[in-house]
């Protein structure tokens, strides 16, 4: 692609780093935001600075954050005894959108994947065990991806939290294998959560 000036270039090159952006895409958001005001381009700019520079987790479940502790973990409305596993935030989202779950949650930050070299190590495994061990639970959601890696995953958390005697759950597989939690419509991920059953059920079989 040839570019009548470097600095276009440049962020046609910048926007086409981001996933499924290719360069033609790039070029269209970049022309758009130069036909903005410059108001309106440097609120957008800011926006992205005071994100990578300002964000935060939450000290409790890991969640993205605007302050130490979420706004779920935080709230007095929520069923702090029910934790719902998840993979990352976007799987938050999808949860939260289905309005059917009124408990706190607690992210992975990823899946074990031994392919990509990730291991229980990577992720924030050890700080639920931890929750699990040190505050009322009266049960933990398995709510993970239905695929070679979730199900991998599932199975060392099951391992890890077996033994402190409290109800181990998974999402119904209302949602295929191999799809990705945070894809899964509305509906379809709500009666998952309402529907959940037993983990150990679905390794004694």
């Amino acid at each position: 692609m040839n570019f009548s000036s470097k600095l276009l270039e440049d962020a046609v090159n910048e926007f086409s780093k981001l996933p499924g952006v290719g360069q033609k895409t790039a070029l269209r958001l970049v022309l758009h935001l130069l036909n903005k005001e410059q108001e309106e381009v440097d609120t957008f700019g800011n926006s992205i600075i005071r994100l990578r520079k300002d964000i935060k987790h939450c000290s409790i479940c890991h969640n993205i954050s605007d302050l130490p502790i979420c706004g779920i973990c935080a709230s007095p409305k929520r069923e702090k005894e029910i934790i719902c596993v998840v993979e990352d935030t976007r799987d938050v989202m999808a949860v939260e959108n289905t309005s059917q779950y009124f408990g706190v949650y607690h992210v992975l930050g990823g899946l074990i994947s031994p392919m990509d070299g990730i291991g229980p190590s990577d992720l924030f495994i050890d700080s639920l065990v931890q929750r699990v061990a040190t505050t009322p639970v009266k049960e933990v959601i398995l709510a993970l991806s239905a695929t070679m890696e979730g199900d991998t995953t599932l199975f060392y958390l099951y391992k890890r939290l077996k033994d402190f005697q409290i109800p181990i759950t998974t999402i119904a597989r209302g949602i295929a294998f191999g799809g990705e939690l945070e894809y899964a419509d509305e509906i379809t991920l709500g009666r998952s959560i309402v529907t959940r059953v037993p983990y150990v059920n679905s390794i004694t079989k």
